[in-house]
């Protein structure tokens, strides 16, 4: 990691999507990386369809702040109805974007903004990227569960960190437990646990390649910040 690098990244959805474990992931893909970073999940009661916000920090260089982000410069949006019913805690929901800021939202198509929402994003001359996360999710891993690693695939591929290989090792961690041991001595163990481990094992493979397909789908439609930079 030559190039200083850091993002202040807001995720809003609601509950049941995985905001949380995905900004987890994220943050714990940084850290295999070399990198720092600090995160803050922020939620209401704990039910489905309430809203639920995560703020993460990452960096390849050294991070001292921690706490709610106010001024992100990466808003990722995991449900449309976070803008189009509101269901966000922080209100517009690109309130605190700084100039030239990356907004993600999971969406097949492009939502229709009010005019005001539109001529202010312009105004910070945002980047809006609509991700068909949860029809990846679907092709890739037949869950809706899996719309939380589609989104963060495609945040990497955009920001350019973390890379697939750490992500690969935090989504390992994250299923699987750090020091799990795969060789060796999966003969010893019992029926039960074996066929949780093969679970857990599918389990890992799905959400790999739904991260992977929608890191590849950033990158066919020119979203990285290298490509975006060549074009500007």
């Amino acid at each position: 990691m030559t190039n200083k690098k850091r993002y202040n990244i807001r995720m809003a959805g609601i509950g049941g999507q995985g905001v949380v474990t995905a900004s987890h992931i994220l943050s714990n893909g940084m850290v295999i990386m070399g990198g720092e970073s600090t995160l803050v999940p922020f939620f209401g009661s704990e039910k489905r369809l309430a809203p639920v916000e995560s703020y993460v920090r990452i960096a390849n260089g050294k991070i001292y702040e921690i706490g709610e982000i106010i001024y992100p410069n990466v808003i990722m949006i995991f449900h449309p109805q976070v803008i189009t019913h509101g269901k966000s805690y922080t209100m517009p929901f690109y309130s605190g974007l700084k100039p030239n800021g990356v907004v993600l939202i999971n969406s097949d198509v492009p939502i229709k903004l009010v005019p005001d929402e539109e001529r202010e994003l312009k105004e910070r001359n945002a980047r809006i990227f609509y991700l068909p996360a949860t029809v990846l999710a679907r092709e890739k891993a037949d869950t809706d569960l899996a719309t939380n690693m589609a989104m963060v695939g495609a945040i990497s591929a955009i920001m350019g960190i973390p890379d697939l290989k750490s992500l690969e090792q935090s989504v390992k961690e994250r299923f699987l437990g750090k020091g799990f041991v795969v060789s060796g001595g999966t003969a010893a163990l019992d029926n039960v646990i074996e066929r949780k481990f093969a679970k857990k094992e599918q389990l890992l493979k799905k959400n790999m390649e739904v991260i992977s397909a929608a890191y590849n789908y950033a990158v066919e439609h020119n979203w990285t910040e290298q490509q975006q930079a060549a074009t500007a």
